[in-house]
């Protein structure tokens, strides 16, 4: 058998649990995968000592462009994805223009083939002008489904009344990606922002706030028969409500959310721990916790959403909501493998599996022959320390600067191309739309 590519050695997290083994790529994919013998490769990789994964899929980001690219681009946080470890993943739509029409999110694919690192699909945004045509929009090529925004948001991305919610998820059939906070419980709160500095951050935003969102979102899931998939879930009671609606609602937690907790990031990283919702207290990152232990969270998410560090410095309330993630997200997650709080097997149902069960993603998630070849090496004992200088982030800060890690991502493949290497970027980015067995035919 002629092969393009050959790992051997690798210790393979798969479908088959863990196991010693080789990979055999040929054409972009997997065509073998056991103790091959006599095989003719262009390049044979020996990955001994190294885990493999499938290809992690970070399935909410925020890479500012069109209208902040100063901030990020799409070339510049698929680059931090590919350094991180990622493959794939889904942006969100709150870009300038939104992406609320089809030339909005053809502009976006435009831009992305062959410029981004990692493939790509992104979400269309949902509004009031656009309802009565999300059906039609989520079936379009490089698009993942719908996003809605419960609470405040950038420009007309914003459906707060129960009735536009309720027609928008009663037509249409891909899941809808879900940001749950009460838009009422903002406004009415919103004076409780102006007093305290940045610690008043999750007092305004409560869980009360998310869990009347989570809610009322459930409900109308519940009698629309809509699938829905809940972002960045934070609160314990949120956890235990979900539980109950698994046959319409999936999960998402973000690793900031399972790593930080308040008072202590505000006081050490001030408005630099500012997102939303917010990181909240001790109590409610064990419960996170909790809950992905036993099942109820399906996936996880960066929600990498970057900021100028001279905006992020700017006084509460003044400063944006937002921190970078996509680079971090698995080397976090390693560091919880090698503390014994999660398995490497649930890792990789978390950040391959689960997104390409959930969202019908054609061909990946599965480290298995006749799937893309989008694969993750990592080291997991190497102990090493999150710098500046790694970051590729256009923001170039994270709030995990200076965190000492076990467990480090050291290879990138996206369809059989070695895209990142202990640190080393590919001559050239080859990105491609990801494709969806909902919308294969359009």
């Amino acid at each position: 058998m002629a092969i393009d590519i050959l790992i051997k050695n690798a210790i393979c997290v798969s479908h088959n649990g863990t196991d010693a083994t080789d990979v055999a790529i040929k054409d972009d994919i997997i065509v073998a995968i056991g103790h091959l013998e006599n095989v003719d490769a262009e390049e044979v990789i020996d990955a001994k000592g190294l885990h493999l994964m499938p290809g992690v899929i970070d399935t909410q980001v925020h890479f500012r462009e069109p209208g902040a690219e100063a901030k990020e681009d799409l070339e510049s946080g698929s680059r931090a994805a590919v350094m991180g470890g990622v493959t794939a993943v889904f942006e969100m739509p709150n870009t300038n223009p939104s992406t609320t029409t089809a030339k909005a999110l053809n502009d976006k694919v435009k831009r992305g083939t062959n410029h981004m690192w990692c493939d790509f699909a992104f979400y269309m945004g949902a509004s009031k002008k656009n309802a009565k045509n999300l059906h039609k929009l989520e079936r379009l090529p490089g698009c993942c489904g719908v996003k809605i925004f419960m609470g405040s948001s950038t420009g007309d991305l914003l459906v707060a009344d129960d009735q536009t919610l309720a027609d928008i998820l009663s037509k249409g059939t891909r899941r809808i990606a879900i940001h749950a906070e009460d838009e009422a419980c903002l406004l009415v709160r919103k004076h409780l922002s102006e007093e305290g500095g940045v610690g008043q951050h999750p007092v305004w935003r409560d869980a009360k706030t998310a869990y009347l969102a989570t809610e009322r979102i459930l409900d109308i899931a519940r009698r629309t028969g809509r699938r829905i998939h809940v972002l960045h879930v934070t609160t314990e009671d949120e956890m235990a409500l979900l539980a109950a609606y698994k046959d319409v609602a999936s999960v998402e937690v973000t690793p900031q959310h399972l790593t930080l907790s308040a008072p202590e990031c505000y006081e050490e990283l001030g408005t630099y721990a500012q997102m939303n919702p917010p990181i909240r207290d001790e109590a409610e990152r064990i419960g996170l916790w909790k809950a992905l232990n036993v099942g109820i969270v399906d996936v996880l998410g960066s929600d990498h959403a970057p900021h100028e560090k001279e905006m992020k410095a700017l006084p509460y309330p003044k400063s944006p909501s937002g921190m970078p993630g996509v680079q971090t997200m698995l080397s976090l997650m390693l560091d919880q493998v090698n503390k014994g709080v999660l398995s490497m097997e649930r890792l990789v149902d978390l950040t391959s599996a689960g997104p390409a069960r959930l969202f019908n993603i054609a061909g990946k998630g599965r480290l298995a022959v006749g799937y893309d070849a989008d694969l993750t090496f990592v080291d997991l004992k190497r102990k090493w320390t999150i710098e500046e200088d790694w970051l590729q982030s256009k923001c170039g800060w994270s709030p995990f600067t200076g965190r000492q890690i076990t467990g480090k991502p050291v290879g990138t493949f996206v369809r059989g191309k070695k895209v990142m290497w202990e640190g080393e970027l590919a001559d050239e980015a080859t990105g491609q739309p990801i494709r969806f067995q909902d919308t294969l035919m359009g």
